[in-house]
């Protein structure tokens, strides 16, 4: 009968413990250079074989703070209470903090609820480390820590608790603990602090515990995690085992009878822990090598596994771009899995899809190999950083524009955002005139063209006055393409001058000169038209060559001479104003661009030695048609006419009179 032996993918050292233990080896590395003394605080993780290799390097525990000699002192991935930080800071030890991301978080969370005075209820295994270290920091309120239903229904009643867990606690007594919190306190938060490796190991653990005929946890005995998985594992395959070392596998287990063996590890169990009871297996089933032909795809992967950790340790280089997949995800980082030995770490600033999930596969850019800290740090960013500007870089050889945001006003000009890349826009490029405040621009979306570039700083220097001409120029030649001389067509008037009104026929602007505006004398274009009013004009000429476009405005409008005999009957009186004055009469405008003439002998009722004796210009006077002729353009006018037939008989007894007296007092 052939033997499937399944590991485990979430088996062995989390991202927390395998980032502690690269800063442990690593500063025992940089103590031994100085030739400083390096503690650990407590256990750096529980598992005998990995504490064993910290010792080999160097590493002494110390059970106190006061105990540590002067040098470094490294603190264990559980965390630790802010008191240990200030004792430390006191007898001068440098910090070596192997605190995990995830406890990182539950630190913060507590630390700033209870800020506000308000109480914490801690789900998790009273006098474990991680927990021991988390009350210290619910500083201001109160602290809870409940393990079991029971001890959450006894606990007192209070107002607006936060509820957070042990990271490595069984999510299912989590669940079940959570229902009690929130049936006692309805204004309750929740943040669930369970670490996704601790969750996913588990459920994983258990399913493969459920199909399998024998199940191994590896790990050590004083670890709560590895105890967890061995109590999840058993109740799923009761023929489980709990061993620290390949030399404690039971030497009953016979392979060849078994169908399917199962083989997981706790968060704190070393890669070479598991490998070593993989081979030790291997060897006790006499290699299993004479089957391999017959082997299934599932033996095959994990036949394999040993040559996976050996693939594990490859070389990665700053710069590199590989692709991985999403082991865990916390407030503030991303752990991603890359096949080096140990996992990268994407900070939240440098990951471009926000909505990652955990198994997710992303390509990532190796922007640290080591940080100092023993951390592989990666950056999805970065690789689209490099995509945009390999596309800027396409557009700017291919002349096209590029689309980007102003982001900032700097001393000489606009930074602008372009999918990323800082752009640079010098004030006199941002503007076909000159620009006076430059953060107007600031939020405004544009188009610009890349005119100079730094490879190497991968610096922009663009321009969003060669967009304008460039489109401004393309737009003329469009609307000069569609113009032909007698056409009209549609406006907006721009500007004034004094001699005319220019108009923007769309990209090109014609003139209409002041003498086209009206039939009439125009002495200003704006008794006529107005900025921005949309007209209908006439091309009088083109000249291509000098791109001058002459327009009418008045070719359009109605001839004021046009049907002037209908408009003014013989006989009728009218009222208009006198608009200028010559020896031999008064010219009356009847309207813009009609004039008739009153002649001096008809200026008044009785007679005058000149016009100004009866008549003003300005003044406002009632006239009579006298005649009218549309071929000569004349039309002769009379006051005296208008006067007499609105004066009763009377009233010019009553003048001649008056005249009579006058007469010699004039002497």
């Amino acid at each position: 009968m052939q033997v499937s032996v399944v590991i485990a993918r979430y088996a062995g050292f989390c991202n927390g413990v395998q980032r502690a233990m690269n800063m442990a080896f690593e500063a025992a590395e940089q103590a031994k250079r100085e030739g400083s003394v390096i503690c650990s605080l407590g256990e750096l993780i529980h598992n005998p074989e990995a504490l064993k290799r910290l010792e080999e390097c160097g590493i002494r525990k110390v059970d106190r703070v006061e105990d540590a000699a002067e040098g470094y002192l490294l603190l264990r991935s559980h965390g630790e209470p802010p008191e240990t930080y200030e004792s430390a800071q006191k007898r001068g030890l440098k910090i070596i903090d192997c605190t995990c991301p995830s406890v990182d978080r539950l630190h913060k969370l507590v630390r700033e609820h209870a800020a506000r005075g308000l109480p914490v209820i801690l789900v998790g295994d009273q006098g474990h480390p991680e927990v021991v270290g988390t009350t210290g920091w619910c500083r201001g309120g109160a602290c809870y820590v409940v393990s079991s239903e029971r001890e959450a229904e006894e606990l007192p009643a209070m107002e607006q608790p936060l509820a957070l867990c042990q990271t490595t606690f069984s999510a299912q007594q989590w669940d079940m603990i959570l229902n009690v919190l929130r049936g006692k306190y309805p204004d309750i938060t929740v943040k669930n602090t369970i670490c996704n490796a601790t969750a996913n190991r588990q459920k994983e653990a258990a399913v493969l515990a459920a199909s399998s005929d024998v199940m191994i946890v590896v790990g050590g005995r004083q670890s709560a995690n590895t105890q967890k998985l061995f109590e999840l594992c058993r109740e799923k395959c009761p023929e489980c085992y709990l061993v620290e070392r390949a030399a404690e596998l039971p030497r009953h287990i016979k392979y060849i009878h078994k169908k399917r063996i199962g083989i997981t590890a706790g968060a704190s169990t070393p890669v070479w822990s598991l490998k070593e009871v993989f081979a030790h297996m291997n060897d006790m089933e006499e290699k299993l090598e004479q089957a391999t032909e017959e082997l299934s795809e599932e033996e095959q992967r994990n036949k394999s596994f040993m040559d996976d950790v050996e693939k594990s340790m490859v070389r990665i280089h700053n710069g590199q771009t590989v692709t991985g997949t999403v082991v865990t995800i916390t407030e503030d980082e991303v752990f991603v899995n890359i096949g080096y030995k140990a996992d990268g770490i994407i900070k939240r600033e440098d990951l471009v899809d926000q909505d990652v999930k955990v198994d997710d596969e992303i390509e990532v850019e190796v922007v640290k190999v080591n940080d100092g800290e023993g951390n592989v740090l990666l950056s999805q960013r970065n690789i689209i950083n490099r995509k945009v500007w390999e596309d800027l870089m396409a557009k700017y050889q291919a002349g096209e524009y590029i689309e980007a945001v102003g982001k900032e006003a700097v001393k000489g000009g606009l930074i602008a955002d372009c999918g990323g890349v800082r752009c640079f826009v010098p004030a006199s490029r941002l503007a076909r005139g000159y620009v006076e405040k430059i953060d107007k621009f600031v939020g405004e979306e544009m188009k610009l063209k890349i005119i100079d570039v730094d490879e190497k700083k991968k610096r922009v220097v663009a321009s969003r006055k060669d967009v304008l001409a460039e489109e401004a120029a393309s737009k003329k030649a469009a609307a000069w393409e569609k113009l032909e001389e007698g056409a009209v067509v549609t406006g907006i008037v721009r500007r004034f001058a004094d001699f005319g009104a220019f108009v923007d026929l769309g990209g090109v602007d014609g003139l209409i000169h002041i003498t086209d505006l009206a039939w009439h004398r125009v002495n200003n274009p704006g008794d006529v038209l107005t900025i921005g009013q949309e007209v209908e004009v006439k091309i009088l000429s083109l000249d291509r060559e000098r791109e001058r476009i002459q327009l009418g405005y008045k070719q359009l409008q109605a001839k004021p001479w046009d049907n002037i005999e209908e408009k003014y009957p013989v006989g009728t009186i009218v009222e208009r104003k006198v608009v200028r004055i010559a020896a031999f009469g008064a010219f009356v405008e009847l309207e813009p661009g009609v004039d008739g003439l009153v002649h001096i002998s008809q200026c008044a009722l009785t007679h005058i030695q000149k016009v100004e004796d009866a008549l003003t210009v300005g003044q406002d006077v009632m006239v009579k048609i006298m005649a009218v002729n549309p071929e000569t353009k004349r039309i002769t006018l009379s006051v005296r006419e208008a006067l007499a037939d609105q004066t009763s008989p009377d009233e010019e007894v009553i003048d001649e009179d008056i005249a009579g007296e006058e007469a010699p007092a004039e002497e």
